[in-house]
């Protein structure tokens, strides 16, 4: 069993940052990837960005001179640092974990950005 808990949300002003985390506890089998999604209110969920424990990342490309994505693998944990936020990246944020082709989600964190 897989546990991914994401962390770090809250309420942001537009050009502010925030640092998103995720978690991830029980048998994590490597190879992997990590992940982040987003889904905003009306809108499908959209990938983000992603990780796989050998250090290599993909980025959405709406959002790569701003986010970035890493991870620490010895405490299974992935970050999403976002830098000049603005008002169309309010979105919950959700972390994925995939190893061999088996998913794990995390229940997502809030991310409001407004004046």
């Amino acid at each position: 069993q897989v546990q991914v808990v994401e962390s770090g949300g809250g309420l942001v002003q537009p050009g502010g940052s925030l640092r998103l985390s995720c978690a991830a506890s029980g048998s994590i089998f490597n190879p992997n990837t990590m992940a982040w999604y987003r889904q905003a209110p009306g809108k499908q969920r959209e990938w983000v960005a992603q990780i796989t424990s050998g250090g290599h990342t993909n980025y959405a490309g709406s959002m790569k001179a701003r986010f970035t994505i890493s991870r620490d693998n010895a405490k299974n944990t992935v970050y999403l640092q976002m830098n000049s936020l603005k008002l169309e990246d309010t979105a919950v944020y959700y972390c994925n974990l995939v190893a061999y082709g088996v998913d794990y989600w995390g229940q997502g964190t809030q991310v409001t950005v407004s004046s």
